[in-house]
């Protein structure tokens, strides 16, 4: 590229930050969105902190895995809003405007996983104070609220490759439907050795983040719950995190039918 051209280009910080900026304030701007975002944690709160007093259901099994629940849901929905860009033309105009394409991934990724992180601290905290058995020390907090940013970037991320690809938000809620729903629930099914299931577990890497997450907040779940270590979840996490950012900036340099609008 030219000097001359180059040297048009916008800097890349303030693009990301102007990006997920606005995601942001787009999603306050949305009441039902902040409604929902709010309820959500609630009622789960209210439903599951009355469910993990009975002896009947283990908390290692329920709470890590509705943080993941949240999380996915939060950071898909979040992604919705580059359907939604594209069909109002305000994705063309970023695309054709002087910014580098990871600067533009980077800011709608990072304002999207920052809202599904918000909502899955929120529960967190409310589980924190309100459900006996959930009393992690300052650092094991700490390391699950981490976990948990890691998680919604990869998964902000993986909603950006779906969105990205397709057209309408109807094709991306059947996308959700056949992929990400399943997803959620082999990460938090107990893994038994030598079957199929198990095996399935063992290569979706949400379940690796829903590990990471019993072992901070958990510390005596069952083996079946936690089949690797804190340092092999925390790695295929930051790995799960790394693929698909790195997938986003890859496929938000193809084009689509609605590019051309």
């Amino acid at each position: 590229m030219p000097a001359a051209a180059s040297a048009t280009y916008v800097p890349s910080l303030p693009v990301v930050m102007s990006l997920a900026h606005r995601e942001i304030i787009r999603f306050f701007r949305q009441r039902t969105r902040v409604f929902g975002a709010l309820g959500q944690p609630i009622i789960f709160w209210l439903l599951f902190s009355e469910g993990f007093k009975s002896q009947t259901l283990d908390y290692a099994f329920f709470f890590p895995g509705t943080l993941a629940m949240i999380v996915l849901f939060s950071a898909i929905f979040a992604t919705i809003s580059i359907i939604e860009d594209r069909n109002e033309g305000f994705l063309q105009g970023v695309l054709v405007a002087p910014v580098t394409r990871w600067a533009m991934v980077l800011g709608k990724v990072f304002g999207g996983s920052l809202i599904a992180w918000l909502q899955a601290m929120l529960f967190l905290l409310l589980g924190w104070v309100t459900i006996e058995s959930v009393a992690p020390t300052a650092i094991e907090a700490a390391q699950a609220a981490l976990l948990l940013m890691v998680m919604s970037i990869a998964l902000t991320a993986l909603g950006f490759v779906l969105a990205w690809r397709n057209d309408s938000t109807q094709g991306y809620h059947a996308m959700m439907s056949m992929l990400l729903f399943p997803m959620w629930l082999l990460a938090i099914f107990p893994v038994e050795p030598g079957s199929v299931v198990g095996w399935l577990v063992r290569l979706n890497p949400l379940a690796y983040g829903v590990v990471g997450l019993r072992h901070a907040l958990e510390s005596n779940a069952p083996a079946n719950l936690v089949f690797v270590g804190p340092t092999v979840a925390w790695s295929v996490s930051l790995g799960f995190a790394v693929v698909t950012l790195a997938a986003a900036v890859s496929v938000s340099a193809t084009r689509t039918k609605g590019d051309f609008r």
